[in-house]
């Protein structure tokens, strides 16, 4: 066969391999339906593990990289996990008959907890100055309409969320309302006043961005200001999903984030901004890539996609995020003096603490399905 026939018989196997993947879809939406009816979780590792390992050993058979069949197998597992947990939240959902509001819904994260919500029956209205996504009622000013529903959701930049909850604090909507920031020390204001008001009220913190499909080993924080009916029910709005939901209070949370958001992102902020110093030019150093390089450059690289005045805000509104920053900075001087002063000493026990500290971060987690 020549080149072109080559390539015909290359798009019809591709084109097998996609209805394949269509059926598989099917059959997951299927086995869902069986766990529900069965009460069987979502999510089981020991059947993932079996189908990994099967993979790499039919791989292996077939003169195919077992590495490149488990890495095919795993994407089709989230895939069909994200299936099971998107039908299991719509069968389950509490939202029948109810209504929810979404202030700010044609923004990313808005827009995610505006379907999310729908999905589980409510009727979603997004109040945005920008057009709602199809299939959810609109109005552009969250003030010019009543405030009956049954959820009000507040996904606005955080600049701007604490007066938003203070202004809804005086309307004292009857239904339950929380927002979404990355933060909650600049929106104790706002977050006092609705309870003060006897509004039904809580906070929550999605620990994920608006392109996530699959919520399993996903986090989602909720805060606890004391209104214990608020927060089972927002808690409800994630039972379906394989999510798993933290409890803490605001002030632990913001301590908290600064280290899990405030310090990655300054990480990576300082890494590519000393590249961006070096003088070396970036397709001259790709050419001498290595493992740990290209792992941190291809987090590095998403970050400095991301936005700067979001990321501003992350560090410069958290009460606690100097502390954090603080303490990147005296682990570089310190990492700095070993190595000027040629203090091995030093360095080792650097390594030593690390790895110490990361090797308990696992503890009492529910390990991975993978197929080593």
């Amino acid at each position: 066969m020549n080149l072109a026939e080559l390539r015909t018989r290359l798009n019809a196997i591709d084109r097998r391999l996609i209805e394949l993947i269509a059926e598989r879809q099917g059959l997951a939406t299927r086995v869902a339906e069986v766990k529900r009816a069965t009460g069987y979780p979502t999510r089981d590792y020991q059947r993932e593990r079996e189908v990994l390992l099967a993979a790499r050993t039919a791989a292996e058979a077939l003169g195919v990289s077992p590495a490149t069949a488990e890495s095919i197998l795993t994407i089709l597992i989230r895939s069909s996990l994200a299936t099971q947990e998107q039908a299991k939240v719509s069968a389950e959902g509490h939202g029948s008959g109810k209504s929810a509001l979404v202030i700010g819904g044609s923004g990313k994260m808005g827009r995610w907890f505006a379907d999310f919500i729908a999905s589980q029956g409510f009727s979603v209205e997004v109040a945005d100055p920008l057009p709602a996504a199809p299939g959810h009622r609109h109005r552009p000013r969250w003030q010019d309409g009543p405030l009956d529903h049954d959820l009000i959701v507040v996904a606005t930049p955080l600049g701007i969320t604490d007066s938003i909850l203070a202004d809804l604090a005086g309307r004292r909507p009857q239904g339950v309302v929380f927002d979404i920031g990355s933060l909650k020390t600049p929106l104790r204001s706002g977050l006092a006043r609705l309870i003060e008001a006897g509004c039904n009220a809580t906070s929550l913190h999605p620990m994920f961005g608006p392109t996530t499909e699959l919520l399993s080993g996903r986090h989602v924080i909720f805060i606890d200001l004391g209104d214990a009916k608020a927060l089972a029910a927002a808690q409800s709005l994630f039972a379906s999903t394989m999510a798993e939901r933290v409890v803490m209070g605001l002030e632990e949370h913001d301590r908290l984030i600064s280290y899990v958001l405030g310090l990655s992102h300054a990480l990576n902020i300082a890494f590519f901004s000393a590249l961006a110093a070096s003088g070396e030019a970036a397709p001259r150093l790709a050419q001498l890539s290595s493992t740990t390089f290209d792992a941190q450059l291809e987090v590095a690289t998403l970050v400095a996609s991301e936005s700067p005045e979001l990321y501003f805000e992350i560090q410069s509104l958290n009460d606690f995020g100097v502390a954090s920053l603080d303490a990147l900075a005296a682990a570089v001087d310190r990492l700095r003096d070993a190595v000027r002063s040629g203090n091995e000493t030093s360095f080792i026990d650097m390594m030593r603490r690390g790895r110490e500290y990361l090797a308990g971060r696992t503890a009492g987690r529910q390990p991975a399905a993978t197929g080593s």
